[in-house]
């Protein structure tokens, strides 16, 4: 009897049609729930620039010290009178870039690089490794990524690809590096009822973050979906980046491309979000419905 040749799987890019992504330059997406990528297009193992996505990279390393107990979110760090907590949350008075303040601790919500400059250093101090390799022993290699470069700023000068951002944004979905307890903490509104400029997107009353997380609550604009959930979290950065993840629907999505962040960008990325929802939320109900009724985090 002949054999037969084995046939390969088909990839998820190879058995869904594309997302529209009216952008005349070179990009890629992907999409994956708690269990696997669902979609990519364009080239997922490009390394591109992530610019300000390096803060939820960042801010997971900072919460895996938290985690075990080398690091205390209430401890002082920062200007005088902040915590890890306002750094994480964008409420120390920090100015974007510089080392002047430009607001009382906990008084609004002003987005600083500094900040993360700051509480970088405060983790080398207390674990005792320079940042750099911390986050290659906790995030890079606990989380198996492969591209991802954390040389740069933890700011905004991390590199990496979709496939990696993915690997992170279901790690944010079903947390295996922190404890649900912590995981909810990270994932809910810091300092509730703060306003301040989202950068892109104007001022927002109010400007919603979590730990290193921004939330995305009622804000409008935005540059998730009309159809995010109010729960969805994420970051997007300024070389045409953007990582979110809609815990509601149990999804996370990636987007890197060649163009730096700019009118172009806030006009597609809400569709390109809705686009996915709509094709693939059903997809992810089940995993919502356990977190909703406190299956909880793994």
């Amino acid at each position: 009897m002949e054999t037969q040749p084995e046939t390969q799987p088909e990839t998820p890019s190879e058995t869904q049609p594309e997302i529209p992504v009216d952008l005349d330059f070179a990009h890629a997406l992907g999409v994956s729930d708690a269990d696997g990528v669902l979609h990519v297009q364009g080239d997922d193992a490009q390394v591109r620039d992530l610019a300000s996505v390096s803060k939820p990279l960042a801010a997971l390393g900072t919460l895996i010290a938290v985690e075990r107990g080398l690091v205390d979110l209430d401890e002082p760090a920062g200007p005088e009178g902040a915590t890890v907590r306002h750094l994480l949350a964008h409420t120390s008075g920090c100015s974007f870039d510089g080392d002047e303040t430009v607001g009382a601790v906990g008084a609004r919500r002003i987005y600083s690089n500094t900040g993360f400059e700051l509480l970088a250093a405060h983790v080398e101090e207390a674990t005792g490794y320079d940042f750099e390799d911390w986050m290659e022993q906790t995030v890079v290699q606990g989380l198996e990524l492969t591209d991802l470069e954390v040389t740069g700023s933890p700011a905004a000068g991390y590199r990496g690809s979709i496939r990696d951002l993915l690997a992170v944004g279901r790690e944010l979905l079903a947390p295996t590096l922190l404890s649900e307890e912590l995981w909810r903490e990270a994932t809910s509104v810091q300092f509730p009822g703060l306003a301040g400029i989202l950068p892109g997107y104007g001022r927002q009353k109010p400007n919603d973050w979590g730990l290193g997380l921004e939330i995305r609550g009622a804000k409008d604009p935005h540059w998730t979906g009309a159809h995010s959930s109010p729960a969805t979290f994420g970051h997007f950065g300024q070389s045409g980046s953007f990582l979110w993840v809609d815990p509601e629907r149990a999804l996370t999505a990636a987007f890197l491309g060649d163009e730096p962040f700019g009118p172009e960008h806030v006009r597609v990325w809400p569709g390109v979000t809705d686009a996915i929802l709509e094709r693939f939320a059903g997809a992810g109900t089940e995993g919502a419905e356990a977190r909703t009724d406190g299956g909880g985090a793994r």
